[in-house]
């Protein structure tokens, strides 16, 4: 078996744990009564949903974690990857860890005050500010950033200096929570999660980064088990949890790819749904219009007939479209 085999072997096993836990969590968050609570100004037949067990993220959380930290400590200490790749790959793995937490506190907050309300706004950004600072200063510590924005597509390279790291912090923190806002309706996350899972994959290949190869099969097999779980109808919700933690990873394995604008291209749904709310909010206090007759735009769509399987099943094959073109870039 190839190198590469045991990483499919890798996925695999994380599909299959990430669905066992999820089957043993549903239980237990039931019995601990952590189910989701949905705002009234949401779409009206989603309170039919309201009871469903939330912060079931955390089976993908500890599954990915665990079987990628063991197999990124294996390959720096067998040589099978270069040590600073692997600390990449340990760096992209801590910041999905971090802003998991941050979700994990966020989803607590909510069931105690049994509300969808849990950190305020501020407070949930602050965190994210400074988790995705801690990972910049490691990743610049080990020397894998250099302050160099290089553009995808084109061979323009601006030396930022110092300004890289301010950018670079509002790129994580954007798509982190690009991608927390994605997840509203069933199995939307995981679909389009694991699009873009396979799409680094297929870089990690290309580019024979190993590290990037760990983490990306962790990705595709943990959303996938979940997915077991959180396909429509839903009878797990990951929660903040699961959205944060996923976001973190995604914001950092694009910085293993020494491209990370190139997220925005294979991301471009998570962009697609940060942008939406962004014009909804600021056209409706300039002009007290609404663009979309809901936002995320995944609402628009439920509010224009669009079932969630449809939703889902269309924004995974615009990522698959989005992820070719950006297979090139590279």
């Amino acid at each position: 078996m190839g190198i590469y085999g045991y990483f499919a072997l890798m996925t695999a096993v994380t599909f299959v744990l990430t669905a066992m836990l999820t089957r043993y969590l549903i239980p237990i968050l039931k019995s601990k009564k952590m189910g989701q609570k949905i705002l009234d100004i949401g779409p009206r037949w989603h309170k039919s949903k309201e009871g469903t067990p939330q912060m079931g993220g955390l089976a993908f959380f500890c599954v990915i974690t665990l079987l990628g930290s063991a197999l990124l400590i294996i390959a720096a200490l067998t040589e099978a990857a270069d040590r600073n790749m692997c600390i990449g790959g340990a760096l992209a793995l801590f910041l999905g860890v971090a802003n998991g937490f941050v979700g994990m506190f966020d989803d607590w907050r909510k069931l105690q005050k049994k509300q969808n309300e849990g950190l305020t706004a501020s407070q949930k950004y602050l965190l994210q500010l400074i988790c995705a600072g801690l990972y910049l200063a490691g990743m610049k510590a080990a020397g894998l950033i250099d302050g160099v924005l290089r553009i995808p597509f084109t061979s323009i390279e601006l030396d930022l200096g110092f300004g890289y790291f301010f950018i670079a912090l509002i790129l994580i923190t954007g798509i982190v929570n690009a991608v927390n806002l994605t997840d509203g309706i069933d199995g939307l996350l995981c679909m389009v999660s694991f699009v873009c899972g396979g799409f680094l994959l297929l870089a990690s290949i290309k580019t024979d980064n190993i590290p990037l190869c760990i983490v990306a099969s962790g990705i595709i097999g943990g959303v996938l088990g979940f997915l077991v779980y959180n396909y429509h109808p839903a009878r797990v919700f990951m929660g903040d949890t699961g959205s944060l933690y996923l976001g973190g990873l995604f914001a950092g394995t694009a910085f293993m790819l020494a491209q990370p604008f190139l997220i925005v291209i294979y991301g471009i749904i998570f962009i697609v749904e940060a942008a939406s709310v962004i014009i909804q909010v600021g056209c409706y206090k300039l002009t007290k219009k609404r663009v979309f007759k809901m936002a995320p735009i995944h609402h628009h769509f439920e509010m224009c007939g669009w079932g969630e399987l449809k939703i889902g099943y269309v924004f995974a094959a615009v990522t698959a479209v989005a992820s070719v073109i950006s297979y090139f870039a590279i």
